[in-house]
């Protein structure tokens, strides 16, 4: 029986490659892995998925040497506002190579950023019209903005300067408004940041009833740490939130889709605080025009009586000489009846006004915690009784400066 080496069936299967693919190729592939090693070469891994079921009907290893990569990265980088990685279809010139040891591989010796440009087009087109289509890309939208926004959920990284600057314009403004934040931390950009974002989203819901609004932020940075927030999940979870979302993700290029399906999308963290800091404002100017309001009504209710009162009592000195003295008792005693049920109305509205000036002040739990109040939970719900808390029952206990477990005994 002829035979040959494993050596020599490589060799020739090294040498059949290099005849037929003796110049480079262009290919169009998605990209399921990507790394770049200490030496500064990128490996990758080609996938391609049948349009119908999404299977891979292909796979290969392929690599991107130090040299080309630090001219290709930025290259295309720049020219997309998107970073290399996994999940982009992208147009490539490789050569074809074959080693008896290391198998069969793909040298990337060029890019095309234009096909990535015109895919994310495409891609970010198909996006928005399933939202329309499913019938929620305006959902959130069309939820009605609370008149006081205090109590806000704030989806953000701890240590993005965008957080900062947000806490800082909302509590160092001049118009002393009282706020209670609460940060859910989230991955801003990369991989994770989907998944974390829509993990702080599933937080706040099931504590949806002490927030009266959400805020997305993040600092500013480069359009290629973005693409998180054209993701078709992301949009779904955030069109279909039960509270409006402010989205302030810190970017001046073309909206992302979390900024399409947001109630409100404003361009940096700052500008989410001046906003939410102006609707407290014209919630207590709507308060002051009802005040003065009152007391212009008031006002003219004293004029026109005082007017009445003034022809009753003329046209009694005319023609009722013989009993102006009666007369004119009887008109004083009138008058400082009238006067004085006037100034208890006045007392009344300003008692009135008053109380709801106070009732704005204590409607955030902060007010109450600060004050001595503590708040308990079990299992995330509030306890107003101690029916049905049993021994051993682990509490939450809610107090002004954060909170402690306790166990019942």
């Amino acid at each position: 029986m002829n035979s040959i080496t494993l050596s020599e069936l490589t060799n020739q299967i090294q040498a059949t490659i290099r005849l037929n693919f003796a110049t480079s190729v262009w290919i169009r592939a998605e990209v399921s892995e990507l790394r770049e090693n200490q030496n500064g070469h990128c490996y990758l891994e080609f996938i391609e998925k049948d349009i119908n079921s999404d299977a891979i009907i292909a796979k290969t290893k392929a690599i991107i040497w130090s040299s080309t990569f630090r001219m290709i990265k930025p290259y295309f980088e720049n020219s997309t506002g998107q970073s290399l990685r996994p999940g982009l279809t992208l147009l490539v010139a490789v050569q074809v190579e074959f080693n008896g040891v290391y198998g069969f591989s793909l040298i990337v010796n060029d890019i095309d950023p234009a096909f990535t440009i015109g895919e994310l087009a495409a891609r970010r087109i198909k996006i928005i019209r399933q939202l329309e289509e499913d019938g929620i890309a305006n959902m959130n939208k069309e939820l009605e903005m609370p008149k006081i926004t205090q109590r806000i959920a704030i989806i953000s990284s701890v240590t993005a300067a965008g957080y900062g600057d947000f806490k800082d314009q909302l509590f160092n403004s001049s118009n002393n408004f009282t706020f209670y934040t609460k940060l859910f931390k989230a991955v801003m950009q990369g991989d994770q940041a989907e998944k974390s974002i829509i993990s702080a989203l599933d937080k706040i819901y099931n504590h949806v009833e002490k927030f009266d609004v959400v805020v997305i932020i993040r600092g500013g940075g480069a359009t290629t740490d973005l693409a998180c927030f054209d993701s078709y999940l992301l949009a779904l979870n955030c069109a279909q939130f039960p509270l409006p979302i402010i989205a302030g993700i810190g970017h001046q290029r073309d909206n992302t889709i979390v900024d399409m399906v947001a109630h409100l999308s404003l361009k940096t963290p700052t500008a989410v605080a001046e906003f939410l800091i102006q609707r407290m404002q014209e919630s207590e100017n709507e308060v002051l025009d009802v005040f003065y309001d009152i007391i212009n009504i008031v006002k003219n209710k004293i004029n026109t009586e005082n007017q009445f009162l003034t022809t009753i009592s003329w046209k009694m000195k005319q023609s009722l000489l013989n009993k102006v003295s009666a007369k004119l008792l009887y008109l004083e005693k009138q008058k400082n009846r009238l006067q004085t049920s006037v100034w208890s109305l006045i007392n009344y509205n300003t008692n009135k006004l008053a109380l709801l000036n106070k009732t704005i002040e204590i409607h955030s739990p902060a007010f109450l915690l600060k004050h001595g109040y503590s708040i308990t939970t079990i299992n995330g719900k509030r306890v107003t009784s101690k029916i049905g808390i049993n021994k051993g029952d682990k509490v939450r206990t809610y107090v002004s400066d954060g909170n402690f477990e306790s166990t019942v005994n």
